[in-house]
């Protein structure tokens, strides 16, 4: 339980106390009421309105309140002090042993910190990407991939049944314009307007098609040639750089789909007609100028909505009203859809269709994100070695991954990237910075942060036989240095975070969260070696005669315990945004890593600090 938490509930007890003796009526204690930091240090470590949050059911000016909650609250062995600010202000400062006990808390749920009960939450379809298969997946798809798979792992993380699925958008014109272009490439023909013109990734589906479906070309069967090339943009061309498969590349970032469902099967099995009948049938359809329109604006959208066209086709809109429909009949609670800020319209336009069908419209839901710009040393980067103007995310992945030596640094770069901002702010991708080995680049400072908590474990074990030890209160109680209290203090918000992160849907929380974790501890373990007042002996220390005796081994058993718990919330951190804790790190670049040469390179100082690793194969095994 969080240090908030804790308060909370003592808060609670002095209201139920004061209500249970008569002095508050008993309406106070079903009040809400806040617990967080000040903004001020000075002025204590947890501040609270509960004076002024109840002043109405108690009947009482809330100076009065307070007085009495501080007396109630005083007498509390967590709480140090109780100082009453302004109107009614409650500034605490806590007892050591309320943060401790955080430690207790991480120590026995290890791994599972900060995630709820699995399976009591909601039945959840996320669904996200949805990219028309007409070609390979570009550097723009990506944020939306990333995105909707981080928005998934944080719904399962808090306890809901999650489904994430693709929309095959395979039916209609561009389906129609895909398989006319392959024609025109294999029979060296002008490509159809609006269609695709000749490119890398089209000739070599005409390539392999040639090879094993010469007949769908030679007979021009469109149709069924449309059919085989979506699977092939889906399952990829074998041996093919330019066409590796949206399956595959959705891999490459460590993205799995549970579901792929089929836009044109909405056709095939009736489903759309069906919803379009019932539409019908309640009277939001009319026909105009030859066309069918769905008449929205019944519903609060800004205008009506064509669902079939004059030349007999059904729209995209036609086919979405009859598949959301379809996913509330599978049973889900909820319907999340990841898409670009370009669908701002969509979720009225969505609900409004659900409505008119008679179903419950508070389930769907759209989060959106905005455009990413690629830039390369800080300038705008468009073109791309296999597309001409197109940039594939298999490209940046490869590039980053060759830069690194490492098979999932491109991953982690786009992951860091994508999910460090809000989705609702454009996001600049600089190539050449997500290379680098250095802490200029965000993505390996974040790793870098956990590898030192793994380092410095590796060194207790290896020069002094130390292990992490099974966490007791008399360790925790060890722990007294203002930081590590803290630190404790900022573990124990993680299930919040987590739990805010997943209900707002937004995992860039998580990062910011990882971020300030990695920080505190940085200032941390600065400060101790300034003061001299290391986690580990130093190997001057150590060089002494009687050193042993001079040493607090507890203390340092302490430290150790408390790091275990740092670095196990770090990579619960790290796996919910799905980027890799690296227990070992690269070659730093530049000026930092000439300073590293002169204490030896790939070793650990004196007390624990990694130097980065030059050892890939090191790196890859973590």
């Amino acid at each position: 339980m969080g240090v908030e938490e804790q308060v909370r509930n003592l808060v609670v007890g002095a209201l139920t106390d004061l209500a249970g003796s008569g002095v508050l009526p008993s309406e106070v204690t079903s009040a809400t009421f806040s617990v967080e930091r000040p903004k001020r240090p000075e002025h204590g470590d947890l501040a609270t309105n509960a004076a002024l949050a109840i002043q109405k059911a108690a009947k009482k000016p809330p100076r009065e309140i307070a007085t009495l909650l501080a007396e109630r609250l005083g007498k509390e062995a967590d709480i140090r002090a109780v100082e009453i600010a302004g109107p009614g202000f409650l500034n605490l400062r806590l007892a050591p042993a309320i943060y401790q006990r955080v430690l207790g808390d991480v120590m026995a749920a290890g791994p599972a910190f900060g995630r709820g009960p699995a399976g009591l939450g909601e039945r959840v379809l996320v669904e996200f990407v949805s990219a028309n298969p007409t070609g390979p997946l570009l550097i723009s798809h990506g944020r939306g991939a990333i995105l909707g798979d981080a928005v998934a792992t944080l719904l399962e993380a808090t306890g809901h049944r999650v489904t994430r699925e693709y929309y095959i958008n395979d039916f209609g014109n561009q389906i129609r314009l895909l398989a006319a272009s392959v024609l025109a490439v294999a029979l060296g023909r002008e490509p159809p307007e609006g269609g695709y013109g000749k490119n890398d990734y089209l000739e070599d589906l005409v390539a392999w098609l040639q090879k094993t479906s010469p007949e769908l070309i030679a007979d021009d069967k469109v149709e069924e040639l449309a059919r085989v090339c979506v699977t092939r943009m889906l399952d990829g061309v074998p041996g093919s750089k330019a066409l590796p498969g949206i399956k595959k590349t959705l891999a490459s970032l460590r993205i799995q789909f549970d579901g792929w469902y089929s836009e044109e099967s909405l056709h095939r099995w009736g489903r759309v007609n069906a919803a379009l009948a019932e539409l019908n049938t309640r009277g939001y359809l009319e026909e105009r100028e030859g066309a069918l329109f769905f008449k929205s604006t019944d519903e609060g959208d800004d205008k009506d909505r064509v669902v079939k066209k004059r030349d007999g086709y059904f729209t995209y809109f036609a086919s979405d009203i009859a598949y959301h429909a379809d996913k509330i009949g599978r049973g889900y609670d909820r319907l999340v859809n990841v898409l670009g800020a370009d669908h701002h319209g969509y979720t009225a336009r969505v609900r409004g269709a659900l409505a008119a069908l008679g179903l419950p419209k508070e389930r769907f839901e759209v989060v959106l994100y905005q455009l990413v710009n690629l830039l390369r040393d800080g300038k705008p980067y468009k073109m791309g070695k296999r597309l001409g103007n197109l940039v594939t995310i298999e490209e940046v992945v490869d590039e980053i991954d060759e830069a690194a030596r490492r098979k999932g640094a491109g991953a982690d770069a786009l992951r860091y990237f994508y999910l460090a901002r809000r989705s609702d702010t454009t996001i600049d991708l600089d190539i050449e910075l997500a290379k680098k080995a250095s802490m200029d680049n965000p993505v390996f400072y974040l790793q870098y942060g956990y590898a030192r908590l793994c380092s410095i474990l590796r060194r207790a074990q290896e020069k002094f036989g130390l292990q992490v030890p099974r966490h007791a209160p008399a360790l925790a109680a060890r722990l007294e240095h203002p930081d590590e209290l803290a630190i404790l203090g900022r573990l124990g918000r993680f299930p919040a975070v987590v739990a805010e992160a997943s209900t707002l849907r937004e995992p860039h929380r998580i990062l910011f969260y990882l971020q300030e974790l990695s920080q505190d501890f940085q200032s941390y373990f600065t400060r101790l070696k300034k003061d001299g007042d290391t986690i580990l002996p130093l190997d001057a220390q150590v060089a002494e005669a009687g050193w042993q005796e001079k040493w607090d081994r507890p203390k340092s058993e302490a430290r150790l315990l408390w790091i275990e718990a740092i670095r196990t919330v770090y990579g619960a951190g790290l796996k919910l945004a799905g980027i890799t804790a690296l227990e070992r790190m690269h070659k730093l670049e530049g000026e930092a890593a000439a300073a590293e040469t002169e204490l030896g390179f790939g070793a650990e100082d004196a007390d624990g600090d990694p130097q980065p690793q030059a050892s890939n194969k090191e790196a890859e095994a973590s």
